[in-house]
């Protein structure tokens, strides 16, 4: 694929739970002017893990996207796991980052082991070894000495290790703003920041932060 403009994002989603993450990160980089061409792989536990939590199957991999975003979804293309000569195999395709949303230990496993045995662990490895941005959302917990060293390997070898972790200092009031604010920060990572993340400003006095206790209070009550 030539590229004219705009960077071209690879997303791989294992069978860890958390597919809710990767249909958010999907979504965000569908909208996203930025982005050109997104290649999505799902793998067999990834694609059970679809199903399971967001109920949607398709029976043609290709209407994949378009299910899991809610759009038409023309710039994300979904790749068999198995077609390991798929572009993206080789390090001279253009690509500028990799996901894996979420990241099972199995898959970090993989990864760090650089045994490339399908197409998601490939495109992977092909990120590390270019040299470019490389985001695991490992989803595991708890964690074995195994996985810690994988965890490690891999971010020795250039990879940011992410965890799935929602974190709650912007007080959100559902499910979805904990998914979409840890979205905003991995799309952030591969160089996409958003501009409705939230970012920490600080408190400057007591009486501020006073302030913001009564309005997440208010908030609560609402």
């Amino acid at each position: 694929m030539p590229k004219s403009s705009g960077s071209i994002i690879t997303v791989g989603i294992t069978g860890a739970s958390g597919a809710v993450y990767a249909q958010a990160v999907l979504r965000l980089l569908d909208a996203d002017p930025r982005v050109q061409h997104v290649f999505l792989i799902a793998s067999d536990a990834g694609t059970r893990l679809i199903a399971t939590e967001l109920d949607v199957v398709a029976p043609d991999a290709k209407k994949l996207p378009s299910l899991l975003v809610g759009t038409a979804a023309k710039k994300i293309e979904c790749l068999p796991n198995k077609d390991i000569g798929a572009s993206i195999a080789s390090g001279s395709a253009l690509v500028d980052g990799m996901v894996v949303v979420p990241c099972s230990a199995g898959a970090l496993g993989s990864i760090a082991a650089g045994t490339a045995a399908d197409l998601l662990t490939r495109a992977a490895d092909v990120c590390l070894k270019e040299r470019r941005p490389l985001v695991l959302c490992l989803r595991e917990t708890p964690l074995n000495r195994i996985q810690l060293e994988n965890a490690l390997r891999v971010h020795d070898a250039g990879a940011t290790v992410m965890p799935a972790m929602p974190a709650f200092y912007y007080a959100p009031k559902k499910i979805e703003d904990l998914v979409e604010q840890f979205a905003y920060r991995v799309l952030a990572q591969l160089g996409l920041p958003q501009e409705k993340q939230y970012r920490w400003k600080g408190r400057k006095d007591e009486s501020s932060a006073t302030e913001s206790q009564r309005d997440r209070e208010k908030r609560r009550r609402s």
